[in-house]
């Protein structure tokens, strides 16, 4: 029997471009015991499959060879890793070269560490990194160039190579190591040929200014990573630092992260919330738009969940953790987008193959062009080795690589930031091709719970209607007696004691209030203990036949009134159905509940349903659409539907944060809104239209340059200028769905 595959995953310092994650992943993927290997640039991590011990120590020395900084992340209790932040240890440039450092520590930088990637440290800004250094040395540099050239013109070519060197040996020793690592054709590597043959035929002026443009391209490069990257730690940094917390009669402020679940915390007026946890004590508004873009707060008292990052605007609260710091709904949240950007989308798999067939092509088509027409036609060899070396800068597929991961990171974060979970690239591209959502009802469609819909009373007002059976229903946790005195709360009912009160089982609750003796149960059981008109009866059968459940009120041996209730829609429900159809897309709703209340629910969302259906059912109809040439969604709360969303082409979970919303499907709504689901399919569209725009610029502008420079109208400064502009340009474009709105 095979070993099942373990994982361990590695936070990786200064990587901000897709050639940066080829690399490591074909260093990485080299050594013993490496199955596979995931690596993510907006994540900054990387994950290794591996089928038994893996030697960390090699993993760590073959990637700081590189130039990256790594350290081992710290692992979760379900053996993910957690989500705080590693250091970078990659601003080092010593030459460790013929030296053991397996026994170094994790992120020290082996073998010939040098690397132009390196960020700024946490909470430095990106000007003071080492890199920006370099680029503002080599420009420095090529000034100065400039102005002795200008003085001393027979020291010009020597002052321009001194230029040059300054930012072309760490280029050059960055694209020895990646050849060494196995990645012969890097970009840094068509850099290098560039650069050394434009020396060789007299272009050494022109060569040094590539340089500099090659590293402000790479510095801007940086920038755009590290929004993209800010952007989903920033809901990290949503949560507070520290916490109140009630210890030995008094409370004292404790570090949030050292919370442990039964904790009892104090949010103050204005406090964000430390932790996810339950209400104990008071109640407030809580401003839940940092984690939910939700515009209106939401008033909460005991017993109800809030989360980690929102904010009580009024009211002091008492809360119980019910999450550690670093299995909180933010944390998760943090976690999974991580890992998301890790599972690469078809269309990303294909410019990645592509773009390893591409770059060895653009060597070969260089090396024609600077070849062919001096040979066959007799051309000038320094004009044709000036034009192919053009080739090569124009060739850089920075932009195309970066083309596609750039908008899939930016879209996931957009949709994180939204509630919107979606588990890779994948996931997130398959949106586009969704033609039908089929949903579940109880807790997606609707809120999971009934409430009171109709009050009818008889000889009394309906306020003492609530009252006399709210009254018989205190201190029962039944779904229906939480409606009534829900209800009763809200309309402010006043809810007497209850005398003798007692549960007669499948019929109702009887006892006495207030000297009256009151029953408050089924219509059979009513019509026991007392005569029913034939309109109370018809009434009772009007409600059922809207899939409302009606209690029948009794008061001294009269019919005093009916309540009913049901499980009601969400609130944006018919709306969010709505928005699918006009997107193109079918809904469906599948239920276990019966066919009356399936089709009064159906009926006012404007949705076909089928209804008294087991789990099997469900997931053999999903299997018939799909049949019918339908893409299917299913969308429910991960735990009864779960054959039926393994079966649909994505599963969704819908829920409030937890382990199951989460975890179990492809795609999770956070906040429980039906308009989420169209949301998702609306934010996948924008992502491809956003890719498509990408790779039309990438290769557009190649072409563009490719032809001008064949025919001597653009030389090696415009060549690498036009591949810088194009990965700023696309990067630029990607981070545009960072304000994605839905």
């Amino acid at each position: 029997m095979t070993a099942p595959l373990r994982q361990t995953r590695f936070k990786i310092g200064g990587m901000d471009c897709a050639s940066c994650a080829a690399k490591i992943d074909t260093a990485v993927r080299r050594l013993d015991g490496v199955v596979d290997v995931s690596v993510s640039v907006t994540g900054a991590s990387m994950t290794v499959s591996h089928g038994g011990a893996l030697p960390e120590g090699k993993v760590l020395q073959q990637v700081a060879r590189l130039g990256y900084g790594i350290v081992k992340a710290e692992g979760r209790t379900d053996g993910r890793a957690s989500v705080a932040k590693a250091h970078d240890h990659a601003d080092h440039d010593h030459d460790h070269q013929g030296h053991d450092h397996d026994g170094e520590p994790a992120g020290k930088p082996a073998a010939g560490s040098t690397h132009l990637h390196s960020d700024a440290e946490p909470g430095q800004a990106w000007w003071r990194s080492r890199r920006a250094a370099l680029t503002l040395a080599c420009a420095a540099a090529l000034v100065a160039a400039y102005s002795i050239g200008h003085l001393f013109p027979v020291a010009e070519r020597w002052v321009f190579l001194a230029a040059l060197l300054v930012g072309l040996v760490p280029i050059a020793r960055r694209a020895l190591m990646a050849a060494l690592a196995g990645t012969p054709f890097s970009i840094e590597m068509l850099m290098t040929i560039a650069a050394i043959g434009a020396v060789m035929i007299g272009a050494t002026e022109e060569a040094a200014a590539v340089v500099v443009l090659f590293l402000i391209g790479e510095l801007l490069e940086g920038v755009a990573a590290g929004r993209a990257r800010a952007s989903i730690q920033g809901l990290a940094d949503l949560v507070p630092k520290t916490a109140l917390v009630e210890r030995a009669g008094g409370t004292s402020e404790v570090p949030a992260e050292d919370l442990a679940v039964g904790d009892v915390i104090v949010v103050r007026p204005g406090d964000r919330i430390p932790a996810d946890g339950e209400i104990v004590e008071g109640s407030g508004d809580i401003d839940e738009a940092p984690v939910t873009g939700e515009s209106t707060p939401k008033r909460k008292g005991v017993a109800d969940a809030v989360f980690a990052g929102t904010i009580s605007t009024d009211g002091v609260l008492k809360v119980r953790v019910t999450a550690a710091a670093s299995d909180n709904t933010i944390a998760r949240v943090v976690w999974l987008v991580e890992e998301a950007q890790e599972a690469k989308a078809p269309t990303e798999r294909f410019i990645d193959r592509f773009s390893r067939t591409y770059t060895p092509a653009v060597l070969a088509v260089g090396a024609l062009v600077a070849l062919l027409p001096p040979v066959l036609t007799g051309g000038d060899w320094n004009e044709w080795i000036y034009k192919g070396l053009a080739i090569l800068l124009i060739g850089c597929p920075c932009a195309l690589v970066i083309s596609t991961p750039a908008a899939i990171a930016a879209g996931l974060a957009a949709g994180a930031r939204r509630g919107l979970l979606m588990k890779g690239g994948a996931v997130l591209e398959g949106f586009r091709r969704i033609t039908a959502v089929a949903f579940d009802k109880t807790g997606t469609l609707t809120a999971g719970k009934p409430v009171v819909t109709d009050i009818v009373a008889y000889g009394r007002d309906e306020r003492t209607v609530l009252a006399l059976a709210a009254a018989l229903e205190q201190g029962s946790s039944h779904p229906l007696a939480m409606a009534i005195l829900d209800r009763a709360k809200a309309d402010k009912a006043p809810v007497p004691p209850a005398l003798s009160a007692k549960a007669i089982s499948g019929k109702g609750v009887e006892g006495s209030v207030g000297g009256v003796a009151v029953f408050l149960g089924s219509g059979p059981a009513a019509g026991e203990r007392a005569d029913m008109t034939e309109a109370q009866r018809l009434a009772v059968d009007s409600l059922n036949g809207q899939g409302k459940t009606v209690s029948v009120l009794v008061a001294d041996g009269v019919v005093a009134g009916l309540i009913a209730m049901r499980d009601e829609p969400r609130p944006d429900a018919a709306a969010g159905i709505a928005a699918l159809k006009a997107e193109g897309i079918r809904a469906v709703m599948l239920t276990g509940d019966n066919r009356r209340t399936a089709q009064a629910i159906a009926a006012s969302l404007g949705i076909e349903a089928r209804a008294e259906l087991l789990p099997q059912d469900k997931q053999r109809i999903v299997g018939e659409l799909q049949r019918e040439g339908l893409k299917v969604a299913k969308v429910g709360d991960g735990i009864n539907d779960a054959p039926a969303l393994a079966a649909a082409d994505i599963g969704i979970a819908m829920g409030g944060g937890t382990d199951v919303a989460l975890e179990t499907a492809d795609a999770a709504i956070l906040h429980g809104r039906v308009m989420d689901v169209a949301r998702m399919v609306k934010l996948s569209r924008a992502v491809m239209a956003n890719i498509s725009q990408n790779i039309s610029v990438a290769l557009g502008l190649k072409a563009v340059f490719l032809v001008t420079t064949i025919l001597g109208i653009t030389g090696l400064w415009p060549a690498i200028l036009a591949d810088t502009g194009a990965t700023v340009l696309v990067t630029a474009n990607a981070m545009r769905l960072l304000r994605w709105r839905g």
